[in-house]
């Protein structure tokens, strides 16, 4: 029997309050926070039920911890908990994000700053390295596995094809090659299908409505930015990390709204912040909006690139909800999510190879072969900081806080040397 409870809704604004706050340290930190507050301390989820709504939250486009929220938040309250759960967990660090967008205008420039900069951006390859590391052993079993991988890294290094496509071929790839689905999967409670096209019909036109609007308003800006954020809420599998590398290719060479290591600097501020990091692309939107049209377009793409990433979570959530069973039960659904995570660790790899050369040389060259670096430009204290933050984060295991509070400080350091 269910020793489970039912909280009210004023219970939920302060546990989930209190999640949102302290959701630092990337998805696996936020989902064990969760746990801890939903199975552990309160008997308000049980084991059983916690491990069903992340293995869901895991088959989803978007930010899984955040997803988990959400969805928690639904299995005990309906919609109002799931949009208490999935806000509290968002808004928090998305004040904090335009805060240091703020910070960062004013400041960045500075040499000073610049110098604390380039120990943070060492801090970042670092924490990608073993983001990277963690993903690898997790997902890499098998030689089919291995190969998508090794054809995401080439396919995105050397430009050939695009992350979307890649994400698509992963996919169809683990469905072709998967068992067959359970066609008698009979869940506990058979949910309305017509209700879930409701759903889909309302989160679908909450999340264009904006779109249509700037469409129809002719600013080309934040058409851009609304349709580049939208695309990256449909294929963001993997997380912030998958994403990112198709983000700096996108922003920086495309759109050229900011610079490579513009894009570093935001990834930086964004591990600091509560909640999930994909948040970073609240920021990325914020900066190019300064650099387009100064203060008041920047607070618009910043609320944009937020409308059009977070909405479709909801979407996703509130549609599966109630087909969760059904879902866990299909072999070929999950053979899909296994190649796609395969293919998010060459993802992963070319983002911490551009990267990489990219902070550590001053120019480099576009060829077939992906970005070559000019050997001449090699930048000595770039070196050394990535050294330093190689050994806080794999010798000494520091935590991703004290490793960029430190690389910050060592940068600074080097700066004044």
């Amino acid at each position: 029997m269910s020793m489970t409870q039912t909280p009210t809704l004023a219970d939920m604004v302060r546990v989930y309050g209190r999640i949102g706050l302290l959701s630092f340290g990337g998805p696996a930190a936020q989902i064990s926070l969760m746990h801890k507050e939903l199975v552990e301390d309160r008997p308000w989820m049980e084991e059983k039920q916690f491990l069903g709504a992340l293995s869901f939250c895991m088959l989803l486009p978007g930010p899984e911890a955040m997803q988990l929220a959400t969805y928690s938040g639904w299995k005990l309250r309906g919609w109002p908990g799931g949009l208490i759960a999935g806000l509290l967990f968002v808004l928090p660090g998305a004040a904090v994000i335009f805060l240091l967008a703020a910070l960062y205008v004013r400041f960045g420039p500075l040499p000073l700053v610049q110098d604390g900069f380039l120990g943070v951006k060492a801090a970042v390859v670092a924490i990608i390295l073993t983001a990277l590391v963690k993903l690898w052993k997790k997902v890499l079993h098998g030689w089919p596995n291995r190969l998508i991988a090794l054809f995401s890294l080439a396919a995105l290094f050397t430009g050939a094809l695009p992350f979307p496509l890649v994400i698509l071929i992963a996919g169809l790839a683990g469905a072709v090659m998967g068992g067959r689905d359970d066609q008698h999967a009979t869940p506990a409670h058979r949910a309305s299908w017509r209700s879930t096209v409701g759903t889909v019909l309302f989160w679908g036109a909450l999340w264009a409505l904006p779109v249509a609007y700037v469409a129809l308003s002719g600013h080309s800006f934040l058409l851009q930015i609304a349709t580049f954020f939208s695309t990256l809420a449909v294929v963001t599998f993997g997380g912030a990390y998958a994403v990112l590398a198709y983000m700096v290719q996108t922003v920086a060479s495309d759109h050229g709204w900011l610079t490579t290591a513009q894009m570093m600097d935001a990834l930086g501020l964004a591990e600091t912040t509560p909640g999930p990091l994909i948040l970073v692309t609240q920021f990325v939107a914020t900066l190019a909006g300064q650099a387009q049209g100064g203060a008041g377009l920047a607070l618009v793409a910043g609320v944009l690139a937020l409308w059009c990433t977070f909405v479709p979570c909801f979407l996703w959530v509130f549609a599966g909800a109630p087909h969760v069973e059904i879902l866990l039960a299909q072999p070929r659904l999950r053979a899909a999510l296994d190649r796609i995570s395969a293919a998010v660790v060459g993802v992963i790899a070319n983002l911490s190879l551009w990267f990489a050369i990219h902070l550590l040389f001053a120019r480099t060259q576009m060829t077939a072969l992906g970005p070559v670096p000019d050997w001449a430009t090699l930048d000595p204290r770039a070196l050394v900081l990535v050294g330093a933050a190689l050994a806080g984060g794999f010798l000494v295991r520091l935590s991703m806080i004290r490793l960029l509070g430190l690389m910050l400080g060592l940068g600074l350091l080097a700066g004044l040397l």
